[in-house]
């Protein structure tokens, strides 16, 4: 099921609208928690993640606090792009934070090696899961997947390149501020394009003939189901 090309407004006439609200706050919810789970196996994060985890060493505020600062002031980035966040958008930068915070208050970090390989591994197909779900609710992308897609459609540059030029600058930032590099990192890294190439077609909600409709006198980057996740934390 191919994505839509629609802009804010259309998003929200497509139709559908109760499935996919309730699709996207899910899919939201769960990737939040598949954060936690990745930071409480100890074994490495995202780059995104990398970012917030070392941040967070620094201020006095929680990951999930992190998350949804730095999730609003990447939307600020989106002004020079000309972009517009859709709901999607507005309800990835706080509901992801919340639950990831929630997800750390009931998840225990495990002590055998075993179990923190099974969280990682868990988390991280959680998060292709989660990414399918909201993605596919059609509602707007996550702030960081709308700066990785819009610069890529300003620049002319392909969206991998402009994607792993991004991921490389943070997870370097979050490296140097302390944040947890390691086998989940790489792991993450190869894993999540095919995890959500898998579950965004079969997640995506169809939308019909509206789902078809192209804004007038735009022209979205194209992205492929794998690039769809532009780190994606988000």
């Amino acid at each position: 099921m191919p994505l839509a090309n629609l802009s804010p407004r259309q998003q929200l006439r497509a139709g559908r609208l109760p499935r996919r609200t309730g699709q996207l706050l899910v899919g939201l919810v769960l990737y939040g928690v598949s954060m936690a789970m990745m930071i409480r196996s100890t074994l490495g994060l995202d780059p995104w993640d990398v970012f917030h985890a070392g941040l967070a060493t620094h201020v006095p505020l929680t990951f999930g606090q992190v998350t949804i600062i730095v999730g609003a002031l990447v939307l600020l980035l989106w002004v020079p792009l000309r972009q517009w966040p859709g709901l999607g958008t507005v309800a990835n930068v706080v509901v992801i934070g919340l639950a990831a915070d929630a997800g750390l208050a009931l998840i225990a970090p495990p002590q055998a090696l075993w179990a923190r390989v099974l969280l990682l591994a868990s988390g991280i197909v959680l998060n292709g899961v989660a990414g399918g779900l909201y993605i596919g609710s059609q509602l707007g992308p996550g702030p960081r997947d709308g700066l990785m897609t819009g610069v890529a459609r300003r620049s002319g540059l392909s969206i991998r390149l402009v994607r792993t030029t991004i991921e490389l600058v943070v997870l370097a930032v979050g490296w140097l501020l302390g944040g947890p590099v390691g086998l989940g990192t790489i792991v993450y890294a190869v894993s999540i394009g095919p995890l959500v190439q898998f579950f965004l077609p079969r997640l995506t909600v169809d939308l019909g003939a509206a789902g078809r409709t192209v804004p007038a006198g735009r022209e979205a980057a194209q992205v492929t189901p794998a690039d769809a996740l532009g780190s994606t934390s988000c």
